[in-house]
């Protein structure tokens, strides 16, 4: 279990994209964590830990600007947040949106999409949790990102929406740490690359993953809390990968 060392006790916390696999794996593990007094699983359909004493189920629709306002609203009511932790993201629906492996794929409805699920929506989750973190100890605000947001990194081309809205996201938590900074010393704005992880986004492009480079949910959010765990002030803005190597911009 995740020591959660560098947190106080009684912990509140908000997880966004709790149906999803790695935010499920997230609030499974923190839920009868001793520490935790509280979680929020936020997600826009039911999860399965509607039944739990200390989870406070919601409904968060990340490209309705009222429904991430209402979320707020609904974990406000309990005080400051101390960890905000947001797994959402796409990389393909079905058939209509796929990673584009040339310019000449690109669409506008593809990129439109792309930077609303990946850019737009954790941007203004930002904006409504943001002011929720606690200010007498260590509070932190994280998004999963990619190491494929990376513009220095970036040696093989393709996936262009993705990437992009990705770089994008990472703007968006990089400048949201520098205003955080100002007005609540203690916490934390950073970015999680969490990995290639068995999940439905990462399904169809599983089959060239190194052998123990494919991660459970379960692990994956045993790696991401471990990394926030060890992480300081002075960590915000930047992203960092499951093993706690920081990404370059």
């Amino acid at each position: 279990m995740v020591k959660l060392e560098s947190f106080g006790d009684n912990l509140k916390v908000a997880v966004v994209g709790a149906s999803g696999g790695i935010g499920n794996a997230v609030v499974t593990v923190l839920q009868d964590h001793p520490k935790i007094e509280r979680v929020f699983a936020f997600s826009r359909r039911s999860t399965d830990h509607a039944g739990s004493p200390n989870i406070v189920p919601g409904h968060l629709d990340l490209t309705r600007e009222d429904s991430i306002r209402a979320a707020a609203d609904l974990a406000a009511a309990s005080g400051p947040l101390h960890l905000v932790f947001v797994a959402t993201g796409m990389l393909h629906q079905g058939s209509g949106v796929q990673p584009e492996k040339t310019w000449g794929a690109l669409t506008a409805e593809s990129m439109e999409q792309a930077f609303r699920i990946n850019s737009m929506g954790p941007a203004l989750i930002a904006k409504h949790f943001l002011p929720l973190l606690a200010k007498d100890q260590k509070a932190v605000f994280a998004a999963l990102s990619a190491r494929v947001g990376s513009i220095s990194d970036n040696q093989l081309g393709g996936w262009y929406s993705y990437r992009a809205s990705k770089s994008a996201l990472n703007m968006f938590l990089k400048c949201s740490a520098i205003e955080l900074a100002r007005r609540n010393a203690s916490a934390l704005c950073i970015g999680l690359h969490p990995g290639t992880v068995d999940t439905a986004l990462s399904e169809p492009f599983q089959r060239g993953v190194p052998d123990g480079k494919l991660f459970p949910p379960s692990l994956s959010a045993d790696h991401l809390l471990r990394v926030i765990d060890g992480l300081t002030a002075e960590d915000s803005g930047k992203v960092f990968a499951w093993d706690g190597a920081e990404i370059p911009s």
